[in-house]
């Protein structure tokens, strides 16, 4: 993986982000989570991806509960990830997406924009491998630049955005 543009530009990048609907999902993560609930899932779930959204209605709260719990407790991260794919609704990006907002650590979200910004494609399926590099990856840029993940992410959406 390799940062289609200056290391230098990632604040001023990010600062031209405007997606909407973020603010719905910065007023939920700044409340401490140790799991979500059904309506929180389906907040996430229209951001990232509102087709899948009502495929959330397939799960009851106590599911959604319980298997977000395990998510944010459990220190192996490819049962962290690969747990919250159980829900209905949720695929790779999405689970990426909960642990961008709601996980302690920080976690890059997987975004065909954000991945085109770092030179790699989108696989036709997502693997643990995969993601974990993609997470080292955005994890030491964000760490050498002095940034939190959030900021790395919507710099890396909005050059695609403004590039692709």
């Amino acid at each position: 993986m390799k940062l289609k543009f200056s290391e230098k530009r990632i604040k001023k990048i990010s600062d031209k982000y405007g997606y909407p609907k973020e603010v719905s999902l910065e007023h939920l993560s700044k409340i401490p989570k140790k799991e979500l609930t059904k309506n929180e899932l389906k907040i996430v779930c229209q951001w990232k991806s509102p087709r899948s959204a009502n495929h959330v209605e397939n799960n009851s709260d106590d599911y959604v509960r319980e298997i977000t719990r395990f998510a944010f407790s459990t220190k192996i991260e490819r049962a962290r990830v690969e747990g919250l794919t159980l829900l209905d609704g949720v695929g790779w990006p999405t689970a990426s997406v909960i642990l961008h907002w709601f996980h302690k650590d920080q976690y890059p979200i997987l975004d065909f924009r954000a991945l085109w910004s770092v030179g790699t494609e989108m696989p036709k399926q997502y693997t643990f491998d995969f993601w974990w590099d993609y997470v080292l990856f955005c994890r030491k840029l964000a760490r050498r630049n002095k940034v939190n993940m959030r900021v790395l992410d919507r710099a890396l959406w909005q050059y695609s955005y403004e590039n692709q």
